[in-house]
């Protein structure tokens, strides 16, 4: 068995954010308290102790609370009218200006309703409560040194100072400082950001963020592309410039399906405006209030999966919702949500690229960023099999990841006939969200259309009835199809989830299925007469050119077959019946004289019968047919009688 590095470490070098440092019997249950609920409901991780604060003088500080200093990016100094008369405070400012940089504003002086001077030159209550604290070490004159000095160190630096003024605007100020210091933490945030930083520059570059005006951006592209990735990259690394708050609403679409919109609005103003008491009682009124609460506030807000314009229209309604210099991000896989919302401009997500995509999968199979020798060649194939797919690379990764090179192939043999469940049901979720129509479509492209010419493909299935001008719109804007040189494409692992979709119709019994492309079910089908009215296509394409035992009957019960492309089968007897459903119908080598006589197809559009002994198409029956397309062999003789 291959032996594989055992991860590293690289999650952030810290194990806080911030570090509270504050007198309870003054600011616990008030200020500090509300600071730090507000801290950790934008994500800050703030490290409160106040469990011990009521220790006497003469108790010693658990060595874990300095420990956490330590684990601590920045550490907030509490200053407060009775901080100095606590050894447990004076040994965390002292343990704060040990271990961090003075000069690189680690520790952050906060002033709670109180002159500043007064901690600089030991006066007032401030400077009593230090006293009592000095008159009880006497003994202790290097202690109290070390203390005094920290006190003048920490008092020196630029900090934020509370008087008369309202708390939560304080609070909120504080929370902007260290954002702004904390600065983009992905790396702490969503994980192996491998090709990150040039898309989150291409957003940020999108927001035009100097400019004062409103605007809305939309980050689309197809599930497990990585857009909330992004999106949650962007957020780190710019909320720091909306002081007036903040939100992001994850998994609208889920939510919203789960919850209500009341649900996301409540949970929208209180992320903002970092209030609890608000209730929403009908979704109506609720974007009346996020009109009214926020159309002077400068704010970032991020709408991530939105799948329905009233959600758009009920949490960010328009532009004129917001104050000057707000920015509204949406992500989504229906890029004409984004349209009918009018966003200024849409980022849409491409995959990774080789080498970003063997960067992923390696760090989640190895924790390196190159396989053993060994597994190269598998981990090719695991490339080539995700597509560039951010989704894939990481399920697969990590489900490969500490198994023997045997497991390897095994897996990968498995991948062949069915997808990993994970990859499956989030790329579902976008063929779940389409109507009927669209769904025949997209599972008619999947199984039979994909790299064949648009206006070809728009023609043959408007002719089957399904509208085919706006379905293909629809998937393009869903991200499940694209059209490249005005041929149809889709992304591997969403053809293979079409086929899983079709193969899930009826797990043992082909015959059962709407759509049937494989050989050996084909084989089966006609071979044993199984085939029942669900089968709606038959489309083989086969490069090598194999018999099939034709029941007499084999055709009889699938009467709502409307393409069949059999092109490569050889018959060695024949057949009664013919759907007359059928619009395409291409059997090249087609080996009998003829049709059978039941076969009367009035709305077939396209024949292909190159290279076969068909010497007439319909005898003794009338029959008014237009033909768009008939491809024939030069030496065949094709006609129409009456």
């Amino acid at each position: 068995m291959a032996s594989f590095p055992r991860p590293e470490n690289e999650q952030c070098q810290y194990k806080y954010d911030v570090f509270l440092s504050f007198r309870g019997e003054d600011t616990r249950k008030n200020f500090v308290d509300h600071l730090h609920d507000h801290l950790w409901r934008r994500g800050i991780v703030a490290f409160r102790d106040d469990h011990h604060r009521h220790l006497q003088r003469g108790k010693c500080i658990k060595p874990e609370i300095l420990r956490a200093i330590e684990q601590s990016r920045y550490v907030l100094v509490i200053f407060s009218e009775n901080y100095a008369s606590s050894t447990w405070c004076l040994e965390e400012v002292a343990k704060a200006v040990e271990c961090k940089d003075i000069n690189e504003g680690l520790v952050i002086p906060i002033f709670y309703k109180f002159d500043p001077s007064d901690v600089r030159k030991l006066r007032g209550n401030f400077g009593r409560g230090f006293a009592k604290t000095e008159e009880t070490y006497t003994g202790d004159r290097g202690n109290i040194k070390r203390w005094k000095d920290a006190l003048n160190k920490v008092a020196g630096l630029a900090g934020r100072e509370l008087k008369d003024g309202y708390e939560t605007k304080f609070i909120q100020q504080i929370i902007g400082e260290v954002e702004n210091k904390l600065g983009p933490r992905l790396s702490c945030v969503v994980g192996d950001l491998v090709g990150m930083p040039s898309r989150v520059a291409n957003v940020v570059e999108y927001l035009c963020l100097d400019e004062s005006d409103v605007r809305s951006i939309g980050i689309w592209g197809m599930g497990g592309i990585g857009k909330t990735t992004v999106a949650r990259a962007v957020f780190d690394k710019i909320r720091g410039r909306f002081d007036d708050g903040c939100c992001f609403l994850a998994n609208v679409r889920e939510i919203s399906k789960k919850n209500g919109l009341i649900y996301l609005q409540n949970q929208f103003l209180n992320d903002i405006l970092l209030e609890d008491n608000l209730t929403i009682r009908d979704d109506h009124r609720g974007a009346n209030m996020i009109r009214e609460q926020l159309r002077h506030k400068k704010v970032l807000v991020i709408l991530d999966d939105v799948d329905e314009k009233e959600q758009l229209e009920k949490l960010a309604g328009g532009l004129k919702w917001l104050g000057h210099g707000s920015r509204i991000i949406i992500t989504t896989r229906d890029e004409h949500l984004l349209f009918q919302y009018g966003v200024n401009s849409i980022y849409r997500v491409e995959g990774l690229s080789l080498d970003e995509a063997l960067k992923l999968f390696c760090l989640k199979a190895f924790r390196s960023d190159h396989p053993p020798a060994e597994f190269e060649e598998l981990v090719k194939q695991v490339i080539g099999y995700a597509g560039g797919l951010p989704l894939a690379l990481d399920v697969l990764g990590s489900f490969l990841a500490y198994r023997s090179l045997k497991q390897w192939q095994s897996a990968l043999a498995r991948l062949k006939e069915c997808p990993e469940g994970k990859i499956f049901d989030r790329l579902k979720l976008s063929y779940d969200g389409l109507q009927q129509k669209e769904k025949e479509i997209f599972l008619d492209i999947a199984c039979f259309f994909k790299g064949k010419e648009k206006p070809y493909v728009t023609e043959v299935l408007d002719n089957c009835g399904l509208y085919a001008d706006i379905g293909i719109e629809v998937l393009v804007n869903r991200a499940l199809i694209q059209i490249m040189g005005n041929k149809l494409w889709m992304h591997d692992l969403l053809q293979e989830m079409a086929w899983e979709i079709v193969r899930r119709e009826s797990s043992e019994e082909p015959g059962e299925r709407s759509r049937v492309w494989l050989f050996e079910d084909v084989c089966h089908i006609l071979s044993k007469n199984s085939g029942t009215r669900k089968v709606k296509v038959i489309a083989l394409r086969s490069g090598d050119y194999r018999t099939v035992c034709l029941n007499g009957e084999s055709f009889t019960n699938m009467t709502n077959l409307r393409i069949l492309d059999v092109c490569a089968i050889h018959l060695s007897s024949g057949f009664k019946h013919l759907s007359n459903e059928l619009r395409l119908l291409r059997w090249d080598n087609y080996s009998l004289k003829s049709f059978p006589p039941s076969f009367l197809p009035k709305n077939l559009v396209e024949l292909h019968m190159r290279d076969s002994l068909l010497c007439s198409l319909w005898k003794g029956k009338r029959l008014e047919l237009v033909l768009m397309h008939v491809y024939a062999s030069s030496d065949a003789l094709l006609c129409l009688t009456s």
